[in-house]
C-alpha cells in the first residue's frame, strides 16, 4: 500500500469517527494557497480545522509529532484563508489532531486530541 493509500484511508476513518461523535464535516483536503487542510468540520457552531497523522510505524515517531509548530502555523494560516471564502470570519475556530494507526485492513486505533493548539 502507497503512503498516499494510508494517508487516505487514516482521513476516512477520522472522517467517519467525526461522523460517529456529532461533528458535520463540510470539506475534505480544502485547497488555498498555503496549503490544504485534511478536514474541516463544524461542531455546533464552532469551525474545527482537523489535522490526520497516519503512522503504521512508531518508527517516524508518533503521529502527534508530525504537527510541528511551522505546521501548526500553516494550518492557522489554511484556517484564515478558509473563513475568507466561506464568509465566516468572526467564527469561533478549533485546530483538532487525529493520530491514526492501523492495526489491520479494516481497523485503525484513533486518537482524537481537541483544540491540539490555538492560534
Amino acid at each position: 500500500m502507497t503512503r498516499a493509500e494510508i494517508a487516505r484511508r487514516g482521513e476516512d476513518a477520522a472522517a467517519a469517527y467525526l461522523d460517529r461523535i456529532g461533528l458535520t464535516v463540510v470539506e475534505r483536503n480544502w485547497r488555498c494557497q498555503s496549503g490544504e487542510a485534511d478536514i474541516i468540520a463544524l461542531d455546533s457552531t464552532t469551525l474545527v480545522i482537523v489535522e490526520v497523522k497516519t503512522r503504521r510505524t512508531p518508527g517516524a515517531g508518533t503521529p502527534e509529532e508530525a504537527v510541528s509548530p511551522t505546521k501548526q502555523r500553516r494550518l492557522i494560516r489554511i484556517a484564515r484563508h478558509y473563513l475568507a471564502h466561506a464568509g465566516l470570519e468572526d467564527a469561533d475556530v478549533r485546530f483538532d489532531v487525529i493520530a491514526v494507526r492501523p492495526i489491520s485492513d479494516d481497523r485503525a486505533l484513533l486518537r482524537h486530541h481537541r483544540a491540539a493548539f490555538t492560534a
